[in-house]
């Protein structure tokens, strides 16, 4: 439960972020953030993949960058649900998105499933193995 309750202010913490990067992304406040990163978090968990099998075709064509377009479709969503989160125009929530993903990558990477800061020791072994 508390891995949850952490990867979801790490996605209200991309969501800020993305505000303060793009122009065309306003949030009013920080309720608003945390409420958008809850709905992008459910709409990534139910939708997402939905979209992405419906339009494999088209993704496979454009070697994955479709992805973009969808991720920006679903924070578009998201910016007509919450009134203090809006994005104006399809490039803004575009480069929102991916903002978005490599923070939220960036910052999950550091946490394990318990939701405590983590970091992997590597250290080689013998044959030339790192473990």
């Amino acid at each position: 439960m508390m891995g949850l309750v952490v990867r979801w202010l790490v996605l209200t913490a991309a969501v800020v972020i993305a505000s303060y990067l793009i122009s065309g992304i306003e949030v009013s406040s920080f309720f608003s953030a945390f409420f958008a990163a809850a709905i992008l978090g459910v709409l990534n968990t139910f939708f997402r993949p939905i979209l992405l099998i419906l339009t494999l075709p088209i993704n496979i064509i454009t070697l994955g960058l479709f992805t973009f377009v969808i991720n920006a479709f679903l924070l578009k969503m998201v910016s007509g649900v919450i009134s203090g989160f809006q994005v104006h125009g399809f490039w803004s929530a575009v480069f929102g998105a991916l903002v978005i993903s490599v923070v939220n990558w960036l910052l999950n990477s550091f946490i394990n499933e318990r939701g405590r800061v983590a970091y992997t020791d590597l250290r080689k072994r013998g044959g030339g193995r790192w473990e």
